[in-house]
């Protein structure tokens, strides 16, 4: 168990960050659905796991947006009679994304290579949430149409809905960085 969570927890990172748009909240999440799987899923067999956790993961991500939109409520309420609250320290840049890296290439490689993994990432958070998430399940994770349907939840001809046209926005979206 210790290999597959090792395995899958910075992809499952990147889908929850992506998903929550929060570093602090995307981490909590997948903590949270690991701890579940090893407490609720250990006896399953392993080739199991990866689904599981998925949909353990998206299960998460939905319940993030609810309360995310019960706070939003509370928020509003109290900024209306002057309780909004001050910006939060731990909104301060992450050090180590700011290391330079050991292994850089030549600068204008890396320049073309940082503006297009920008691209691909505004044009991933500009996609709608199902859409995001069945193309990222899909495409980054492998998972089946049938595996993704479990995960979030819906049919597998949603599954498939959701990811071509996920598909076909990205290509128009990337269309200059295709080789």
């Amino acid at each position: 168990m210790d290999r597959f969570l090792a395995s899958v927890e910075r992809r499952a990172y990147c889908i929850a960050n992506m998903a929550v748009g929060n570093r602090e909240d995307a981490l909590d999440l997948v903590q949270e659905t690991m701890i579940k799987l090893v407490d609720q899923y250990l006896h399953k067999p392993e080739p199991e796991w990866p689904a599981l956790f998925h949909t353990i993961l998206q299960s998460k991500i939905r319940d993030f947006y609810r309360r995310e939109r019960v706070r939003k409520r509370w928020r509003v309420w109290l900024d209306r009679f002057g309780f909004g609250d001050e910006q939060d320290p731990h909104d301060a840049p992450d050090p180590l994304s700011q290391a330079p890296d050991p292994n850089l290439q030549e600068p204008q490689v890396e320049i073309d290579n940082h503006r297009g993994m920008e691209r691909l990432n505004s044009a991933l958070q500009g996609l709608p949430p199902r859409q995001q998430q069945a193309f990222l399940l899909r495409a980054w994770e492998g998972l089946s149409t049938d595996e993704t349907a479990r995960a979030m939840g819906i049919s597998n001809g949603s599954v498939k809905t959701h990811y071509a046209r996920a598909r076909a926005v990205l290509q128009q979206e990337l269309q200059d960085y295709q080789s």
